[in-house]
């Protein structure tokens, strides 16, 4: 009996680990790099393109789903009136709960920005006017609220609002305030108690979030905050500066760093930003950075560049170029681009078994991709969405893809 017990709770645990492998909690899914561990996907489409399995009407914005335990979560914006989590079926789109808020205001671009986080019973979203929210799943209420840009700052609100995507880290939550006041700032993740708060910035708020990126053993929180700061990497228990890195500067930072290994990590930005690869090392008890090499050929607007066997490729059509997707070595040679066929312009894309799942943002076709460094190599196209400005990023579990444009969600099958 005891036997069969232990073998029981083996088999359990197995399958819950798949489970748990299989969900998009956050942004840009489970390692936070627009990866996915799951196989089956399929090669080719059939001629009128994988099935959708559901539609449903949103309100405009950018902001991306989580998958967890077959819900969906994305955060909608009512107007100009407030905002509201919503929580759908995976399998056929129903709205099976609702959760909202007052949040009044206009934003150039308006909508929602940021993707949710889910962590065991709890959901962390922040809107695009700094309401940061802890929910609890099983109540559908609030644990705790903060303002990440009022409890901070009395300047106004930047031109695009704010779009952070909340980070768990053991007993934190740790989000970019982008105050002059604060930088970034970390959160008991169940009680909202503020354990530590990052320098201020000193130019323009930037929209990147904050990522856990590991150097010489250590975890380290990597972030750009602002036009005029650096580079920085954070220790995640105190928010102390471990390095930083100035040699590189966008007007309006977005995409956060790509890690190579080895201590390598690439920046890139919209706004003729262009790329830089830097190296971080410790060196006699302290961290030191050099940089490797700069290139104003490669640079992504929105989305961070993605690195699949030993190439980096990314969505390089900004508001200033039209390179479409672009292929570059680790030295810095670029190998292919496509140009304004496809555009790719601002879509958000990820790594799947082998392939790209790709939007193009700009015209709302889903591409099927196979990386290869000698050119761009097309498997299918479809047209599933029906406005520009396609720009959030995409989310995928058990072969089930979740994608929006200005008023629109679909889940379409890829396995």
């Amino acid at each position: 009996m005891y036997k069969y017990l232990t073998r029981m709770l083996i088999f359990l645990m197995i399958l819950s680990s798949f489970s748990m492998a299989s969900d998009w909690p956050q942004y840009l899914g489970p390692g936070r790099n627009a990866m996915s561990t799951e196989t089956g996907i399929m090669r080719s489409w059939p001629a009128g393109g994988p099935e959708v399995l559901w539609t449903i009407p949103m309100g405009e914005g950018f902001g991306g789903p989580a998958i967890t335990e077959g819900t969906v979560y994305v955060l909608d914006r009512r107007g100009e009136e407030g905002d509201t989590l919503r929580a759908l079926d995976l399998m056929t789109g129903k709205e099976n709960w609702t959760y909202s808020y007052d949040a009044p205001g206009k934003l150039d671009h308006g909508g929602s920005r940021a993707v949710p986080t889910v962590d065991g019973n709890y959901i962390y979203i922040c809107g695009p006017f700094g309401d940061f929210h802890c929910l609890d799943k099983r109540t559908h209420k609030p644990v705790w609220s903060k303002n990440i840009w009022t409890d901070h700052s009395s300047e106004d609100y930047p031109r695009w609002g704010i779009a952070q995507n909340p980070l768990i880290y053991g007993d934190l939550v740790i989000i970019a305030s982008l105050t002059t006041e604060a930088g970034v700032v970390a959160y008991d993740k169940l009680t909202g108690e503020k354990k530590w708060i990052s320098s201020g910035t000193t130019g323009r708020a930037g929209y990147v979030s904050p990522k856990i990126i590991t150097l010489d053993g250590e975890d380290h929180v990597v972030i750009i905050l602002s036009s005029n700061d650096p580079v920085v990497g954070l220790d995640p228990q105190t928010g102390k500066e471990l390095w930083s890195y100035d040699g590189w500067k966008c007007r309006i930072p977005v995409p956060n760093v790509t890690e190579i290994g080895d201590g390598r990590l690439f920046i890139t930005g919209g706004y003729k930003a262009g790329s830089a690869m830097i190296k971080v090392e410790k060196k006699s008890g302290s961290f030191a950075v050099s940089e490797l090499f700069k290139t104003d050929e490669f640079g992504t607007h929105v989305h961070p560049a993605m690195l699949h066997e030993g190439y980096l490729y990314g969505h390089c059509s900004t508001n200033e170029t039209r390179d479409g997707l672009m292929c570059m070595s680790l030295e810095g040679k670029v190998m292919w681009q496509t140009g304004r066929d496809p555009l790719f312009d601002k879509g958000g894309f990820i790594l799947v078994d082998g392939l790209f799942l790709s939007v193009d943002g700009n015209k709302g076709w889903l591409y099927l991709i196979e990386p290869n460094a000698e050119g761009f190599k097309e498997l299918a196209k479809t047209k599933l969405l029906d406005t520009n400005k396609c720009w959030a990023p995409l989310a995928l579990t058990d072969g089930k893809l979740v994608i929006r444009d200005q008023k629109q969600m679909r889940c379409v099958v890829v396995k």
